[in-house]
């Protein structure tokens, strides 16, 4: 092999690793959307559920008892 076509064939190799990475990267982020979109479109149509804010149970105060050191 000559010199010339050994920077050919690692000039190409590097084309193609960085279109590989850049593809990836495109795929992820296409994912990443597809999903955010998602639980977006979910989330809009759950009502949340009415509360009457935070209460102390028993168990509550069970785990603040066992939590003291």
């Amino acid at each position: 092999m000559t010199e010339q076509s050994n920077d050919k064939a690692v000039q190409s190799r590097r084309a193609f690793l960085k279109g590989a990475g850049v593809a990836g990267v495109a795929g992820v982020a296409a994912a990443i959307t597809a999903v955010a979109t998602t639980d977006d479109a979910e989330a809009k149509s759950v009502e949340a559920p009415k509360s009457s804010g935070y209460r102390e149970t028993e168990h509550v105060n069970a785990y603040y008892e066992a939590a003291k050191f």
